[in-house]
């Protein structure tokens, strides 16, 4: 079994920062591209920031400058670095990859339960 499990979301003032952390778990064999979405309240969900496996990253429009994807492969971890952050960057983020188990030979598209941010004066 294998899944990814979010952390580091809360509640934070305008301005503020946060990292997000996503782990991928379990009898994993290798993992192609890693991505951050999010969904605020009756919004589609929208793809915030990618990262390739040999970490080539981009970003939607509104958080260029703002945001920085980053991972660990070593540890199976992508992070997001969210910084100046505004009252419309409150949403459920969600951590989204690419995977192979061990033991398959095709790649998984495996979500995570999402992490909360809001953003609140």
């Amino acid at each position: 079994q294998v899944q990814l499990v979010e952390s580091g979301g809360g509640l934070v003032q305008p301005g503020g920062s946060l990292r997000l952390s996503c782990v991928a778990s379990g009898s994993i064999f290798s993992i192609d591209f890693m991505r951050w979405y999010r969904q605020a309240p009756g919004k589609q969900r929208e793809l915030v920031a990618s990262i390739t496996s040999d970490g080539n990253t981009n970003y939607e429009d509104s958080v260029k400058g703002r945001f920085t994807i980053s991972r660990d492969n070593a540890k199976n971890t992508v992070y997001l670095q969210v910084n100046s952050l505004k009252p419309e960057d409150t949403a459920v983020y969600y951590c989204n990859a690419l995977l192979r188990r061990i033991g398959v030979r095709y790649y998984d598209n495996t979500w995570g339960q999402g992490t909360q941010v809001t953003v609140s004066s």
